[in-house]
């Protein structure tokens, strides 16, 4: 994690080098090959809409190509501005420049989320971070920095809103979270083929901590309740094998529609910016990001997160005491 106290971390000097490649070439920091971008001409707004459907992805992009990138000097001579006037113009410039090195930096960890906006709406949070702590004098590019700032915020919110495998806490697991995929990489540039044995040597961690990783890193969420066919009649959960045979199915599946009719209940006495947050966030697989609903109500994405957990913790009280209740009904009968 990031020390707030710090000026900020230690700059590794072949990261600098390659972020520093990436972003001067633009076409490698914005997108990967096949995604299709057209150009701002007249007429091309018809030919967007006709050729290429958009997504919140690609709208942002474009948004963000808007924004020129800047040259040594130009970042320099911003930085300089506010670190010794607090031009808040000069930082708004190296934010938005560098928007585009924020996306490339959350492509690294997009498998591991559900929504790589959420991924990319930290980023920027770690990258104006970045722009309050930048010292212009230390002959270094910004976006050198700020990469650093940036891929930190995201890890952090990854470990902090990881969902169905729970990620350990120990100094071992958070070194190989921060740096197993910077090694890989650092191997392979140096001709060596990254495996387990020597990933752990290079971090001073087990090599069965190594594999560990490596194994819940490359796993993404897959929800139980995923349909496996066209109809929707079967879902993953059918497949999985239970240990109690038909009556513990049988069980299992009361179980599961009791708990959602009590969260539909929940949720039916839901109004305004709650009920739109519960069923946008909380029942959906594919939730709005906290920006977007913020932006539909006016308010902060920090305030819709606030607002989602009181639900959650509302949510669960409710569950405890409906489940407790029907609990006490059965052992009466």
């Amino acid at each position: 994690m990031v020390d707030p106290d710090d000026d900020g971390p230690a700059l590794d000097e072949d990261e600098n080098a390659d972020v520093l490649e990436v972003v001067d070439d633009e076409a490698a920091a914005i997108a990967p090959a096949d995604v299709e971008v057209l150009a701002e001409e007249d007429g091309a707004e018809e030919s967007f809409d006709a050729l290429v459907p958009l997504d919140p992805l690609q709208r942002y992009l474009a948004e963000a190509r808007r924004y020129p990138l800047l040259s040594r000097e130009e970042e320099h001579d911003l930085a300089v501005r506010y670190k010794e006037k607090e031009d808040v113009g000069a930082a708004y410039r190296l934010v938005t420049s560098n928007l585009r090195l924020v996306v490339m930096i959350a492509r690294e960890y997009q498998r591991a989320s559900r929504n790589i906006l959420d991924l990319v709406q930290e980023g920027n949070i770690g990258l104006m971070e970045a722009v309050k702590r930048f010292d212009p004098y230390r002959g270094v590019r910004f976006p050198s920095y700020a990469v650093w700032w940036i891929r930190a915020y995201i890890i952090r919110y990854l470990i902090n809103n990881w969902r169905m495998v729970k990620l350990g806490t120990t100094q071992a697991q958070r070194k190989l979270f921060f740096n197993l995929h910077k090694e890989k990489e650092r191997l392979e540039r140096e001709g060596f083929s990254p495996a387990p044995k020597l990933i752990a040597q290079r971090l001073d961690v087990k090599e069965s901590e190594v594999v560990e990783m490596q194994q819940r890193l490359a796993g993404a969420d897959v929800s139980v309740d995923a349909p496996t066919d066209s109809e929707g009649s079967a879902t993953l959960l059918d497949f999985l094998p239970g240990r109690g045979g038909t009556e513990d199915d049988v069980a299992k599946a009361e179980f599961r529609a009791v708990v959602g009719e009590k969260m539909r209940e929940f949720g039916s006495h839901l109004k305004g910016k709650e009920a739109r947050i519960f069923t946008a966030r909380l029942l959906t697989e594919e939730p709005l990001t906290l920006q977007d609903i913020g932006d539909e109500y006016g308010i902060s994405r920090e305030r819709v997160r606030q607002i989602e957990q009181r639900l959650k913790n509302r949510l669960k009280e409710y569950l405890l005491a409906e489940m407790g209740d029907i609990e006490d009904a059965a052992l009466q009968d």
